[in-house]
């Protein structure tokens, strides 16, 4: 089936999603991100899309995080979605900022409340001499926290990709895939197909 071409990129990214929601058994939110240091080294990893609207794609991590450092430094980053019960896949490149303090306390606040307290406990990307050390900071802030309110940790907040591409793509028979561009420009978005 060809990708049709809607005005809208964003409805139809939600609408993909949403499929994806009713056939991928494990986080069909999940999308590699790439981030990169100003001196072009790439990295990549998963990260799970918690809101997207026509303001760009959220995801939230650790900002001390090597992410964090690159996205600081060059906030620049690509995520690739892919769907394997479908065969679909969607890349968005574009500038990165982060999002609000009020937006990010709220997501904060309605996460599970061990995730709260795993926030705290985990110095992400930094050197950890065993799993138990993880537990004993874990075990630590549960008891810090006791039953009182977890609060976000002031090096835990989201970020906001506002795409300025948005490639849609569609597995086809014998390799003859279907790619659809869009291109934001100041009157809205533009399209081309490519060849697989």
């Amino acid at each position: 089936m060809t990708i049709t071409e809607p005005e809208d990129p964003i409805a139809e990214f939600k609408g993909w999603l949403a499929e994806a929601e009713a056939q991928e058994p494990i986080n069909p939110n999940a999308a590699a991100l790439a981030t990169a240091t100003p001196d072009g080294r790439p990295s990549v990893r998963m990260v799970l899309l918690k809101a997207v609207d026509e303001n760009g794609f959220v995801f939230y991590s650790n900002t001390e995080s090597r992410k964090g450092e690159e996205l600081a430094a060059n906030p620049r980053a690509s995520l690739c979605f892919y769907w394997k019960s479908l065969g679909r896949q969607v890349r968005v490149d574009g500038p990165v900022e982060p999002v609000g303090i009020e937006e990010a306390d709220a997501y904060f606040q309605s996460r599970d409340r061990t995730a709260r307290i795993g926030a705290w406990a985990s110095e992400q990307s930094r050197p950890l001499e065993s799993r138990f050390e993880l537990e004993k900071r874990a075990a630590g802030f549960t008891a810090k926290f006791n039953v009182g309110p977890v609060p976000r940790p002031d090096f835990w907040s989201g970020y906001r990709i506002l795409p300025e591409m948005i490639e849609f793509w569609t597995e086809r028979k014998f390799r003859l895939h279907d790619r659809l561009v869009y291109h934001r420009t100041d009157d809205g978005w533009t399209t081309e197909r490519l060849f697989p």
